[in-house]
């Protein structure tokens, strides 16, 4: 059986989307990260777990969880060697998910952003699917064949970077931008912003991990 957690982080977040998300979709369960834990406590959403140093929560609200409820809280020093994001993550993981949302991952902090999506490496090689959402993009990692439907996507462009490595015999079937037997460099922009124009586009490589953004305007 499969088991969807959502993790609310604390970067920025848009509730409607945010509240939009949680309706339509059934978690098993809720993990709030530092600030995040502000959107649910306005919203009289009572999460699962929440984790953090909570060093740009309101302390009243993260004071509302530890005293007043039986929330576990998983609180740290903010002098650790994780963020915040990757802790909710591996808690995610220990607790059984075949599938993470993340929101709130997104935001004006470029360095934060980046390491969400660094963090999405751990959960993909242990074969859970994990995704970054916000309302203008979704973010996922894949590592081999895959097709992206006309009727499922997020938005009409995707864009496509290496995660570590160049990735050899990389191609493109059936959008507007076709590639084929490719190498794709962590430093180049060739892949960025590319559009669906069949029902199917296929993207295709041997070996490597890729970012995938589905994004809309």
């Amino acid at each position: 059986m499969s088991k969807r957690i959502v993790i609310i982080s604390g970067g920025e977040l848009d509730e409607e989307f945010a509240l939009s998300v949680l309706n339509e979709v059934v978690a098993n369960c809720i993990i709030g990260v530092d600030k995040g834990i502000e959107f649910l406590y306005h919203n009289s959403i009572m999460p699962n777990y929440i984790v953090g140093d909570f060093d740009s929560a309101d302390q009243s609200i993260a004071d509302y969880y530890r005293n007043e409820t039986a929330v576990p809280i998983r609180e740290y020093n903010p002098m650790k060697d994780a963020s915040d994001t990757e802790i909710a993550v591996k808690l995610a993981m220990t607790l059984g998910c075949s599938e993470i949302m993340i929101l709130g991952a997104t935001g004006g902090r470029v360095d934060h952003l980046w390491a969400n999506i660094q963090t999405l490496t751990i959960p993909f090689r242990a074969g859970i699917d994990a995704r970054i959402l916000d309302p203008r993009n979704r973010i996922r990692l894949i590592g081999g064949d895959t097709v992206l439907k006309k009727s499922e996507s997020y938005g009409p462009y995707f864009s496509l970077f290496p995660l570590g490595h160049e990735v050899y015999g990389f191609s493109i079937k059936g959008a507007k931008y076709p590639l084929r037997d490719h190498t794709l460099t962590p430093y180049d922009s060739l892949c960025v912003s590319n559009q669906l124009e069949e029902e199917e586009v296929q993207i295709s490589f041997s070996s490597g991990i890729v970012i995938l953004m589905e994004t809309r305007d």
